[in-house]
Order: structure tokens, then C-alpha cells, then sequence
């Protein structure tokens, strides 16, 4: 089973990701509506992967990103971002982001990034 963390202020800004995530039956999935309460929440806990809302009530996406990296330097970590792919690219370097997704993400995305959290959970485990 996959253990999600998704980090939003407003749940309706990811509910397509997430209705699309619990299709699958193999994600175990929660919820933190602030990057306070999501570091609290891996701190306390494992999880396969944070997806992050662009703007959190306490900091970015991005801020959150990089600070989740101190409290698990291996957490695999998506996040929401309106920017270019260029520009996402150079400002999110060195925070390990396994991928960008678009605002308002659903069901294309969130089979890509199961698939790529499987790949890596895979290529980790030597299987």
C-alpha cells in the first residue's frame, strides 16, 4: 500500500487528484492543510510521498519542499506549481521534487505519479 500526504489549504484544490488516487485501492491516503502541520505528520509517520498545493497557509509549496528534506532526506515529494517547466526546474534544484504538477491536477496525473512512485519504490527495493 502506498501512504500519500497531500498538503493543501483547501481540499477542493486537489479533490481531483485525490478522487483519482483512491481509485486505485492501494493508496492509503491524508490530508494536512498546512506545512507546520505536514512536517509534524512525516515527522510522526512514514509516507511514500507529499504532494504539495502551490500556496499553503505558512509557507510555499517549494519552502515545504526543502524543508521536509531535513525531516526525511529520502521522502519522495510532488508539487503544484503555475510556473514554466524551465523556471520550476531552476528555482525547485536540490529539493529532490519528484515531479511538477499543474494547478488543479487529476486523474492523467495522478497515474504518472503512481507509476513513478512505484518505479522508484521498486528501484529501492532492488525489485
Amino acid at each position: 500500500m502506498d501512504k500519500l500526504l497531500l498538503v493543501s489549504p483547501s481540499k477542493d484544490s486537489l479533490s481531483g487528484l485525490a478522487s483519482a488516487l483512491t481509485k486505485d485501492g492501494d493508496v492509503d491516503l491524508s490530508w494536512a492543510e498546512s506545512g507546520s502541520e505536514a512536517l509534524e505528520r512525516v515527522s510522526e509517520s512514514a509516507f511514500d510521498l507529499v504532494v504539495t498545493d502551490e500556496t499553503l497557509e505558512d509557507m510555499t509549496g517549494l519552502e515545504l519542499a526543502g524543508k521536509l528534506l531535513s525531516v526525511n532526506p529520502m521522502i519522495n515529494c510532488a508539487s503544484v506549481s503555475s510556473v514554466s517547466s524551465e523556471k520550476f526546474h531552476a528555482v525547485s534544484e536540490g529539493l529532490g521534487l519528484m515531479a511538477q504538477l499543474p494547478i488543479r491536477p487529476g486523474e492523467k496525473d495522478a497515474e504518472k505519479l503512481l507509476q513513478d512512485l512505484r518505479h522508484i519504490k521498486g528501484s529501492l527495493s532492488g525489485a
